[in-house]
């Protein structure tokens, strides 16, 4: 049969628009790179989008399951794509400097904007954690690691209605180094936070000064222990009641004053971790310093929720600004991980409140 040639031009228009099509599918649907890395639990956001959405981006249910990842996939798909792109170069460690408040999550609009859907404020899909759970980055490159700068919103901060900023965060891990095994883990503990909150991961890789930020939205319920990494806890014996030889004479003033007990957590060859426990006394106090000396030149490597400095064998400890305040007989934990050589022995601990 003899074909027309307007239905030959049809045909061939209709093939044309197909391979277009086709060809356009795949231009736009790359595989991501594995040059990098990102904060893959709990989730940062555009990791979130990716993993959720990467193999369905075109679905229309997106926009009402998921605002957040759709605004962000229409304002520019290569932000999923290029999900462990994220950084910058030659920071040299002042991070807050060279990332503008209310753009922490794209990195200081890096990469001319690349991420900046990523700093959209709104209800961004929540991973629900444990207030003492594990993160974890996937570094496909294999980078290392000089560092890993953990951050958590305040509580009270709600990131579905405000803008990130440095002031709404507190510090509670700075970790040490890695090596270069493309997967870095740190134990972190929210407190008693509650509620939706932004995790805030800097993560300073090592073969170059070149940083990553990372958001990872998430909910608290207000306690609770990763299941897939329970910290060790060591048993311990309460001590004997010993009745006191002189019974007070006099009530306790109640102007406040605190303690701080100490628990060696783990132990390995050359590191181990622990808990100090701060408890009020008989009034409420605005916050509290720990102060110990190792005796077996012990010394700290990482800490969260408490600001640590140390002067030779000379630990102080002050509470950061959300766990700070105690009622009366009311407590709160700070935590670190240490490095010790021949012995390791339990430090004695004095506490200060204010």
């Amino acid at each position: 049969m003899k074909v027309s040639r307007t239905a030959r031009r049809l045909v061939i228009g209709a093939v044309a628009v197909l391979v277009s099509g086709l060809t356009m599918v795949v231009v736009n649907q790359p595989e991501p790179a594995s040059a990098h890395g990102s904060v893959t639990n709990p989730p940062s956001r555009n990791y979130g989008c990716w993993d959720r959405w990467g193999d369905d981006h075109l679905n229309p249910n997106m926009a009402q399951t998921d605002p957040m990842c759709a605004q962000a996939w229409q304002a520019n798909p290569n932000t999923m794509w290029n999900w462990n792109g994220l950084y910058r170069e030659n920071v040299g460690g002042n991070h807050q400097a060279a990332v503008p408040d209310g753009q922490l999550c794209s990195g200081g609009r890096t990469q001319g904007g690349l991420y900046a859907s990523l700093d959209t404020v709104g209800a961004w899909v929540a991973k629900p954690m444990p207030n003492n759970f594990t993160l974890t980055l996937t570094d496909g490159a294999r980078h290392g690691a000089d560092y890993m700068l953990i951050y958590i919103t305040k509580q009270g901060f709600n990131p579905a209605t405000q803008p990130l900023t440095w002031g709404s965060l507190d510090l509670v891990l700075r970790t040490g180094s890695y090596p270069t095994t493309g997967l870095y883990e740190a134990q972190v503990n929210a407190g008693s936070r509650t509620g939706r909150h932004v995790v805030y991961t800097i993560w300073q890789a090592s073969h170059l000064d070149q940083p990553y930020y990372l958001c990872s939205d998430v909910t608290f319920g207000g306690g609770g222990t990763d299941p897939t990494n329970p910290p060790t806890t060591p048993p311990t014996t309460p001590p004997p009641t010993v009745p006191p030889t002189t019974p007070p004479t006099t009530p306790p003033t109640g102007n406040g004053g605190c303690s701080a007990t100490y628990a060696k957590t783990s132990e390995w060859t050359g590191g181990f971790g622990a808990t100090v426990t701060v408890r009020a006394g008989t009034a409420a106090i605005a916050g509290w310093t720990v102060r110990w000396t190792w005796a077996n030149g012990q010394s700290i490597t990482s800490s969260w929720n408490a600001t640590v400095t140390s002067s030779g064998s000379s630990i102080t400890a002050a509470n950061v600004s959300h766990n700070g305040a105690l009622s009366a007989n009311g407590s709160t934990s700070f935590g670190f991980n240490g490095s010790w050589t021949g012995t390791n022995t339990a430090p004695t601990l004095t506490c200060t409140a204010r």
